[in-house]
């Protein structure tokens, strides 16, 4: 068999990006009145970390909380106890430091999709000329594929395809130091979401900025993290493992399956979602102190490629 691309020498490292916490999820817990008893308790005393410059995915069934989790660090949502510090600063509200990208697109369909980038550009940049934000703009909408002419299309005139890329484009352009990514693919056809996950790597693999994604996809979060944090179920949901994805970068989605190391991942991520999850959910606060655990799964003897059904 030839060597994969994962043997090969890194394009971009963050080893040096990802030497200090650039945000802290401290004691978080949400709470919300239930009409069955007093108070339903969706997840309770998350503890995790995030690197600048990595890519984190969380993964965990329905009701487990984690888009509660993303609207409490972009600052839409408060928990009801905890903290999340993001360079030294607790977050309270919403910020242009923490960019959004919904599965819904949220585009604004009375504008075209260069005027969607550059209206959020000139929230950002109000000292910039025009000249200026229309250049910054099609960069970005450049880098996904949206030119020639398709930039001047509204939103009603693009695919949903089309439009999730204009959402990730104004995302990338306003240049967040967190961007948060609430299963953006989700919507989209499998030919679709993999052409623009490629090309969410490739605009991040050129800046500096930190992404924290929630998906359902296994497959999706291995070929695109650096960690994924994997969630018990709910009530009471817990932050159970942080899984350590150490397949090199840059990634190929035709040969990552020929890494031995894929399926270990994969079998684990599934067996935890199927299995685990259960078991976690039914820790006491005591058992569940020290949560996350590190999963590496390099350090054991790679298996034969052997898929559990997801």
């Amino acid at each position: 068999m030839q060597s994969s691309v994962f043997f090969k020498p890194a394009l971009h490292t963050r080893s040096n990006q990802m030497a200090t916490s650039f945000l802290s999820v401290e004691g978080l817990t949400q709470k919300y009145p239930s009409p069955e008893s007093d108070e339903l308790t969706v997840f309770e005393n998350l503890n995790f970390k995030v690197n600048k410059g990595e890519f984190i995915s969380i993964i965990g069934h329905s009701g487990c909380g984690k888009s509660t989790i993303l609207n409490v660090l972009a600052g839409l949502d408060e928990a009801s106890s905890g903290a999340v510090i993001m360079e030294g600063r607790e977050v309270s509200g919403p910020s242009l430091d923490r960019g959004v990208v919904f599965q819904n697109y949220s585009l604004l369909p009375w504008l075209s999709a260069l005027r969607n980038v550059t209206f959020a550009v000139e929230s950002r940049y109000p000292e910039w000329s025009t000249e200026q934000v229309n250049e910054h703009a099609m960069k970005y909408l450049s880098l996904v594929g949206l030119n020639g002419g398709v930039e001047q299309r509204k939103p009603s005139q693009l695919s949903g395809g089309m439009r999730q890329r204009v959402s990730i484009a104004r995302a990338f352009a306003t240049q967040p130091k967190l961007l948060l990514l609430d299963e953006p693919f989700g919507a989209l056809d499998a030919l679709t979401r993999g052409t623009i996950q490629d090309e969410l790597l490739k605009i991040w693999a050129g800046t500096n900025q930190t992404v924290f994604m929630i998906t359902h996809d296994v497959d999706e979060a291995i070929y695109l993290s650096d960690r994924i944090l994997l969630m018990s179920n709910g009530p009471y949901a817990k932050v159970a493992e942080s899984v350590e994805i150490e397949i090199e970068r840059p990634r190929s989605r035709s040969s990552i399956v020929d890494d031995p190391l894929y399926y270990d991942i994969r079998n684990h991520l599934v067996h935890f979602l199927t299995t685990r999850s259960k078991e976690f959910s039914e820790l006491s606060s005591e058992q569940a102190r020290d949560l996350p655990k590190t999963i590496r799964l390099s350090q054991k003897q790679p298996s034969k490629p052997r898929l559990i059904a997801s």
